[in-house]
């Protein structure tokens, strides 16, 4: 890895559908050999499962009522609920702190950081689709459903990912002083 030059952001475009940049990037996360259009398809169709099962469920018309629309990372209001449901999720998934390795004089330590937003997202993203992956149901369709209303709840193996990481960072809490 360089240590001279950041690599560049890349500008990602907004998906066709809904208009958003962080949906763009969870089909590419999602994505397997280039085939953005089948990425497309996984993630619409769990949408569409999320709006199915949010209109059913009256927990969901509850928080609805309370919290009608939400907004994305480029501050757009979004009003389907598919879609708050995944915003949720991704909240509820990023963390706050993780461990970084640190070498010094001989011994290494694992000292705990805040993430930055971008990488709690990045790491949110990752989290969702293993978890969606490792899932039981016939279609990734299903799974990835399944795993964003979980996460949006604060249940499911994604969060449980998130809690892990604030534990490993609690217990090591003591070699904060060695933060760079």
């Amino acid at each position: 890895m360089s240590r001279r030059h950041q690599a560049p952001k890349r500008e990602v475009l907004p998906d066709p559908k809904f208009n958003d940049i962080e949906l763009t990037k969870f089909m590419n996360s999602l994505m397997y050999d280039g085939k953005k259009s089948a990425a497309e398809t996984i993630v619409y169709g769990a949408l569409d499962i999320l709006e199915k099962r949010t209109a059913n469920d009256k927990n969901a018309k509850d928080e609805a009522a309370d919290e009608n629309v939400a907004t994305t990372s480029g501050g757009a209001v979004v009003t389907h609920k598919g879609l708050i449901t995944f915003y949720k999720a991704l909240k509820n998934v990023a963390p706050h702190l993780e461990v970084r390795s640190r070498r010094v004089g001989g011994a290494t330590y694992q000292v705990p950081v805040e993430v930055r937003f971008d990488r709690a997202r990045a790491l949110a993203r990752r989290w969702l689709i293993d978890a969606a992956r490792r899932r039981g149901e016939k279609t990734m369709r299903e799974r990835l459903a399944g795993e964003i209303m979980e996460a949006s709840n604060n249940r499911g193996n994604a969060v449980k990912k998130r809690e892990d990481t604030h534990k490993m960072a609690e217990a090591n809490k003591a070699f904060a002083h060695y933060r760079w």
